[in-house]
């Protein structure tokens, strides 16, 4: 009786780690093939390290949270700032009235419903001229946590994924608030809204825009999106309504020139005798992204000279400082590309009136 008792409790436990180790082996499997594994990795890297800086216990997050924590990007990482930009000072003062004022003073803009926070801004102009830099500055002066929303991470091959993912966009934000929702090329995601599209798509932005509105209801939540597009007239109108304040980020003027070109060489080897004014003078039409290529070029010229003295026994420990002539050349043997600048101005052209509802006195 006793070595039937003893086979059973034997075949109990074999069973039983039988089962345990299947358990185990179909745990590992559905674990491998959870497309989200490796973004929950880093989502939770992602959430200790703000966490760290805010100075409280890392937050609870759902698996659609832990995909749009990767693109959570911290302040004290973020190394623009309003003093890396040039020119715009009208913008910068507005923006920092605005949007940073409300983010970092919210008791200031607690009373009554006119100085509640900002639902969200535009920043619209051609391609080149800074708006992904002065949003990045914004989230950096503020030190609100910048989330930037890629339409890549919210689109999903399984049904009704792409709405949980836009809500867990303001969900987050609303967990690490202060908190911005950037969106960069913003008309390619929450564009005018036609037949041909996609009914996934179509879902998706109602979702984003009935979340939106959502968060006015909070007058204490700090959550604002900042968008950013060269192609305003292409924003659904549903769209420009939740984006009451808007800023046109256009080409530099000659005094915007000589400021940019004034912090792109800030800290490098040039010439002290640089004539920035007539630099900008030649660079008529130039955004920032195109001064920032010149001093790129003109940069090569003292390395070009350098290995030059070098084949001739005359080498140099480091390369000369750069020259006004090192820019006046690359002017002179290269041209700019104006396609993406001519593109805006003949989109804008063609625009019926999407800012004219604006009157002269806004923020603009």
């Amino acid at each position: 009786m006793k070595s039937g008792e003893a086979k059973l409790l034997r075949d109990l436990v074999l069973y039983a780690a039988s089962a345990a180790f299947s358990c185990l082996v179909l745990f590992m499997g559905i674990r491998q093939l959870d497309p989200n594994r490796e973004a929950s990795k880093k989502a939770l890297e992602t959430k200790k390290e703000i966490a760290k800086r805010l100075g409280r216990p890392p937050i609870q997050t759902n698996s659609y949270e832990d995909v749009i924590a990767c693109d959570v990007i911290n302040p004290d990482n973020i190394e623009v700032e309003f003093d890396s930009i040039g020119g715009l000072e009208t913008i910068k003062q507005s923006l920092y009235e605005l949007v940073i004022l409300p983010l970092l003073r919210p008791e200031l803009f607690s009373h009554g419903k006119l100085l509640g926070p900002q639902k969200g801004v535009l920043l619209y102009g051609p391609p080149g001229t800074g708006k992904t830099m002065l949003a990045k500055a914004i989230a950096k002066e503020s030190g609100a946590v910048f989330i930037n929303v890629r339409i890549a991470n919210l689109m999903s091959k399984w049904f009704g994924d792409a709405q949980k993912l836009v809500a867990a966009v303001f969900s987050l934000a609303h967990k690490l608030q202060p908190a911005i929702i950037f969106i960069d090329e913003v008309d390619s995601f929450l564009g005018q809204r036609r037949s041909s599209d996609h009914e996934a798509l179509t879902n998706m932005k109602t979702e984003f825009m009935a979340l939106w509105d959502g968060f006015t209801t909070d007058q204490n939540a700090r959550v604002m999106v900042l968008a950013a597009t060269n192609r305003p007239s292409e924003l659904d109108e549903a769209i420009l309504r939740r984006l009451p304040q808007a800023f046109e980020i256009g080409i530099p003027d000659r005094r915007g020139r000589v400021e940019i070109l004034k912090v792109i060489l800030k800290g490098e080897k040039v010439e002290n005798s640089i004539d920035f004014d007539h630099i900008a003078g030649l660079c008529d039409g130039y955004t920032g992204s195109d001064l920032l290529e010149l001093c790129k070029q003109a940069a090569y010229f003292p390395i070009r000279d350098l290995l030059n003295a070098e084949k001739s026994g005359k080498g140099s420990s480091e390369p000369r400082p750069l020259s006004q002539l090192d820019l006046e050349k690359v002017l002179a043997t290269t041209s700019k590309t104006r396609a993406a600048a001519s593109e805006y101005t003949r989109v804008s052209s063609q625009s019926t009136g999407w800012s004219g509802n604006r009157e002269p006195d806004d923020y603009q």
